[in-house]
C-alpha cells in the first residue's frame, strides 16, 4: 500500500513532463484563440486590429461553413458504414480456419501502414485516372465508358479513399474481438441447429458491441480532420464538393492568408470535435459498463 511519502514523490517526478505537456497544448491554443479575435491578414502586415468575435461571425455565417460542416458529417458517417459493415464481414471470413491464414491477415491490414499522402496519389494515379487507371481499363474491357472519378463523384472518391485507409485497423479491432467469442456457446448453438444468420445477430453482434464501439470513437476523431486525400486528389473542389471544416480552415488561413479568420475556424473545428468525443466516451463508458 503506497505511502503518503511515495505518492507524493510519485507526483513530483511526473510533474515535469505534465507542465511540459500542459504548455505544448495551452500555448498553440491560447495563441489561437488570440488571433481569432484580431483581424490579421498576412498580405497587409502591421495592420493587426482587435474585432472581437467579428471572425466567428463571418465564418459560421458563411456559406462555406455549412457546405463543409456537410461534407464532413457526410464523410465520416460514409466511411464509418464501411468500415464497421466491412470490418465485420473481413473479421468473419479472416476468423475461417483457411490456408495462409497469417499472410491474408498481413495483406488485409497493410493500407492502414500507408501514408495518407501516398495512398491518395496512388488512388489518383494508379486507380481512378480516367485514362490510364486500373478501373478505366476494367471499364474498358467491359465495353463501358471511363468515369471521371474526381470530377464527377469527387466526395464518393474521397470516401472510398479514406475508408480503403481505415478499413484494416476496423477489421483487426473486430477480429481481435471476434477470436474472444466463447467457443462452448458457438458448439451449443450447433448442437441446437440455430441458423447462421440468427446465430449472427443473436450472439455475434452483440459481443462485437463493444468493438464495435471502440471503432467508432477512435475513426470520428480522426476523420474530424481529414487533410491530406483532400489536398493531394481535388483541392476541394470542384468548387465546395470536397471541402471538410479541416481544408476549409487551410484555405482561409494560406490560400486566403486571412489568420484572423482561419484561427476562428480552428477554435469552432476544436470545439466541435470535443463535443463529439465527449458524446463518444461516454457511448462507450455506457458499452463498457453493461
Amino acid at each position: 500500500m503506497a505511502t503518503q511519502q511515495t505518492r507524493t514523490l510519485g507526483r513530483v517526478l511526473l510533474a515535469p513532463s505534465v507542465i511540459l505537456l500542459f504548455l505544448w497544448m495551452i500555448v498553440p491554443l491560447g495563441m489561437t484563440i488570440w488571433f481569432s479575435l484580431l483581424r490579421y491578414n498576412l498580405l497587409d502586415p502591421g495592420t493587426e486590429s482587435f474585432v472581437g468575435l467579428l471572425n466567428y461571425q463571418y465564418f459560421l455565417t458563411d456559406p462555406a461553413f455549412f457546405a463543409a460542416l456537410a461534407n464532413t458529417l457526410i464523410l465520416v458517417g460514409s466511411v464509418l458504414a464501411i468500415t464497421v459493415i466491412g470490418g465485420i464481414l473481413i473479421a468473419l471470413l479472416m476468423d475461417q480456419p483457411i490456408f495462409g491464414r497469417g499472410i491474408v491477415r498481413l495483406m488485409v491490414i497493410a493500407p492502414f501502414f500507408v501514408m495518407p499522402t501516398v495512398s491518395a496519389l496512388v488512388w489518383k494515379n494508379l486507380l481512378m485516372h480516367p485514362v490510364s487507371g486500373l478501373f478505366a481499363w476494367v471499364a474498358g474491357l467491359l465495353g463501358l465508358p471511363a468515369i471521371d472519378w474526381f470530377t464527377n463523384w469527387p466526395l464518393l472518391s474521397i470516401i472510398l479513399i479514406v475508408a480503403w485507409q481505415w478499413l484494416p485497423f476496423a477489421t483487426l479491432i473486430l477480429l481481435t474481438a471476434l477470436q474472444s467469442f466463447d467457443e462452448e456457446q458457438k458448439e451449443a448453438a450447433e448442437m441446437d441447429g440455430t441458423p447462421a444468420i440468427s446465430f449472427f445477430f443473436l450472439l455475434v453482434l452483440p459481443h462485437l458491441a463493444r468493438a464495435i464501439t471502440v471503432v467508432i470513437l477512435i475513426e470520428t476523431i480522426f476523420l474530424l480532420s481529414v487533410f491530406a486525400e483532400i489536398l493531394v486528389t481535388t483541392g476541394g473542389g470542384p468548387g465546395l464538393a470536397t471541402t471538410n471544416i479541416a481544408f476549409l480552415v487551410y484555405a482561409q488561413a494560406l490560400l486566403q492568408y486571412d489568420v484572423g479568420g482561419a484561427s476562428a475556424g480552428g477554435i469552432v473545428a476544436v470545439v466541435l470535435a470535443n463535443i463529439v468525443a465527449i458524446f463518444l466516451v461516454r457511448l462507450v463508458g455506457k458499452n463498457l459498463d453493461a
